[in-house]
C-alpha cells in the first residue's frame, strides 16, 4: 500500500483473475526393479527415483540388458517353462538357469515401444557386476526403508510398474498387496499388476484362482492385473549368442564344420587369452576379443542349423515378457492423445507377435468378471485382421459400481490431486464470502474445462458437476472457528460402454 504524503500519481494494480487449477501428469510410471547398472556422472543412482524421458537415456545411466544364461537338457527331464526343440534324433529342451531370468531393461524396451514417455526408474540392485545371474527377492522390493517407502517421498510417479517381481509366482502377489497399501496412502498413483506366467502344467482359470486368493481384498480399486504374458520382439536376433549357451553347445551341433569352427575358436580364444595375460596394459586386445566372438557366432550361424535353432528357442524364451510394461506404454498413449478419462482397451500392443495363451470368450467371462471376490483381469486376445488388442478396463475392484473401471478411479486420481495443488494457495486465506467465492469460480472453471474435453457426462455442464462451499452449505460456525474450509466436489465420470447389444426385430411388409 503506497504511502499517500507526498501529491503525485500513484498507479495499483488489482489481479482481474481468480488462480486456476491445472490438470496434473497422469502417465509418469515409477519402474521398480534391477538394472546393469545405476550410475550418472559418477554418483550412484541405486535407491535414487531417477527421471528418464527416452531408452536412451535409460541405457545412458542404467545400461543395457541382462545377457541370461541357458541350460539345453534331454527330453526326460522336461520342465513346463522349457521349449522343446528336435535336433537329427534327438529332442532336447532349452530354459533358463537358475537366477537367469529378468525382464526390467525388456520391459523397458516394450514400454517405449508402446507409446511410453516420461517415467521414473528405481534400481533397487544391479546385475552387471554378477556373475551368475541375479535372484529375485521379495524383500528387495518390501523391505524397510525399500523402494516403496523411498516412493513416499516422490510425488511425480502416477503408476507402479514391477515386472521382475512377477518371477516370484504365487509370492509375488504379497508384493502386489504392499503395493496397493502403498497407493492408497499416497492416494495419487496406480498399479499395474502381472500374473504368474502361464505353462502347460496349469489351466487360465487355475492361474487367476490363486491370484484372486492371494492379492487380499484391500485397496482393490488402486490396481489393475492383466493376463497373459506376452510373445514379443523386442529381444534381436544377434542379441544372444554362443555366449548365452552352455559350454556344452558343441555336442548338440553336427558333425563336419560346426565342430571345427568350434575347435578353431578354442585355439584361437587361447592364444589372445595368452597375449592378454603377458601385455594385460594393452586395450587393443578387448577389440580383438569382441571382434573374434563375433565372428566365431557368425561362422556357427552359417554352418550350423542346429545352432541357429537352439538360438531361436532361446530368443523366443527371452521374448516372452509379462504384460505391465506394454500396459503402462498403452496408458500413456491414451492419456496423451485422448485423455485420461478413455479407457485403456480395445488398442493393439506394439512389438506383440501374440498373447502366450488364447484365451476364448468363454474363459474371459471367468477374468472379467467374479461375483464372490469381484476381483476382474483384463485379459488381453488377438482378433484376426486387428492385431492382439487389451479387451479389458476394470480395475481389481470389479463389483463396485464406484470404481470398476480403471479410467474412472484414473480420472478421480487426477481431479483430486489437481484441485488439492490449486487449493494450496489458499491456505491460512481468510475463511470468508470472498475466499470462498474464489475457490468455488477457480474450481468450477476447471471443471468446466473438462466436461468440454468429454471428460465428464451431462448434456449441459449443471449436469457434469456441482461444487459446493460456504456457511450453511459445506460448513457450520463451528467449523470456521476450527479453521476448516470445507468444499464438496461432485463430478459425473464418464464410464466406458464395455457390452454393446443390438437388437434386431423383423418387420411386417407394409405394402
Amino acid at each position: 500500500m503506497p504511502d499517500y504524503k507526498t501529491p503525485g500519481v500513484y498507479i495499483s494494480e488489482v489481479a482481474a483473475f481468480p488462480n486456476s487449477a491445472v490438470a496434473v501428469e497422469t502417465a509418469i510410471p515409477a519402474f521398480i526393479g534391477y538394472t546393469f547398472k545405476a550410475e550418472r556422472n559418477g554418483n550412484s543412482l541405486l535407491g535414487l527415483p531417477t527421471r528418464i524421458n527416452s531408452l536412451a537415456e535409460y541405457v545412458e545411466s542404467f545400461g543395457g540388458a541382462f545377457s541370461p544364461k541357458f541350460k539345453i537338457e534331454e527330453d526326460n527331464v522336461h520342465s513346463a517353462t522349457a521349449s522343446s526343440i528336435k535336433l537329427g534324433a534327438a529332442t532336447v529342451n532349452i530354459s533358463f538357469e537358475a537366477h537367469n531370468e529378468l525382464y526390467f531393461y525388456n520391459s523397458i524396451r516394450l514400454f517405449y515401444a508402446n507409446g511410453g514417455g516420461s517415467c521414473i526408474i528405481l534400481a533397487v540392485d544391479t546385475y552387471g557386476d554378477k556373475q551368475n545371474g541375479l535372484e529375485v527377492k521379495a524383500s528387495d522390493f518390501t523391505k524397510a526403508g525399500g523402494p516403496l517407502e523411498i516412493l513416499e517421498y516422490t510425488h511425480e510417479p502416477t503408476l507402479i510398474v514391477i515386472p521382475d517381481v512377477v518371477k516370484l509366482k504365487e509370492e509375488a502377489y504379497a508384493v502386489y498387496a504392499e503395493v496397493l497399501a502403498h497407493c492408497i496412502r499416497m492416494q495419487d498413483r496406480f498399479a499395474i499388476f502381472d500374473l504368474k506366467k502361464h505353462d502347460e502344467t496349469s489351466k487360465p482359470e487355475e492361474v487367476a484362482a490363486d491370484f484372486r486368493n492371494m492379492i487380499g481384498d484391500h485397496f482393490l480399486n488402486y490396481g489393475a492385473a492383466y493376463y497373459p504374458w506376452l510373445n514379443t520382439s523386442v529381444v534381436d536376433d544377434d542379441e544372444l549368442t554362443f555366449e548365452n549357451l552352455p559350454d556344452t553347445i558343441s555336442k548338440y551341433l553336427e558333425d563336419g564344420e560346426p565342430i571345427k569352427i568350434c575347435q578353431d575358436f578354442a585355439v584361437k580364444l587361447a592364444q589372445l587369452e595368452t597375449l592378454m595375460q603377458e601385455k594385460p596394459d594393452d586395450g587393443s586386445f578387448w577389440d580383438q576379443l569382441i571382434s573374434l566372438k563375433k565372428n566365431h557366432h557368425l561362422a556357427l550361424k552359417s554352418a550350423s542349423p542346429n545352432y541357429k535353432a537352439i538360438l531361436q528357442h532361446a530368443r523366443y524364451l527371452a521374448n516372452q515378457l509379462p504384460p505391465s510394461a506394454a500396459i503402462a506404454g498403452m496408458y500413456t498413449m491414451i492419456d496423451n492423445a485422448r485423455g485420461v478419462w478413455k479407457a485403456p482397451a480395445n488398442y493393439s500392443l506394439n512389438q506383440v507377435l501374440s498373447p502366450i495363451v488364447n484365451v476364448s470368450g468363454e474363459i474371459q467371462g471367468f477374468f472379467n468378471l467374479d461375483p464372490e471376490t469381484g476381483k476382474s483381469i483384463n485379459v488381453i486376445r488377438p482378433f484376426e485382421g486387428l492385431g492382439t488388442l487389451v479387451w479389458g478396463a476394470r480395475t481389481l475392484d470389479g463389483n463396485s459400481n464406484d470404481w470398476k473401471y480403471v479410467n474412472v478411479r484414473r480420472t478421480l486420481i487426477m481431479i483430486e490431486q489437481s484441485i488439492k495443488a490449486a487449493t494450496r494457495a489458499y491456505v491460512f486465506e481468510p475463511n470468508d464470502a470472498n475466499t470462498w467465492i474464489t475457490v468455488k469460480s477457480m474450481i468450477g472453471n476447471f471443471l468446466f474445462n473438462l466436461w468440454k474435453q468429454g471428460a465428464l457426462a451431462g448434456a449441459v455442464a449443471e449436469e457434469a458437476y456441482d461444487v459446493q462451499i460456504g456457511l450453511g452449505s459445506t460448513m457450520t460456525p463451528n467449523d470456521i472457528l476450527d479453521g476448516k474450509m470445507l468444499i464438496c466436489v461432485k463430478v459425473a465420470i464418464v464410464r466406458p460402454a464395455e457390452f454393446i447389444m443390438i437388437t434386431f426385430q423383423q418387420l411386417q411388409q407394409q405394402s
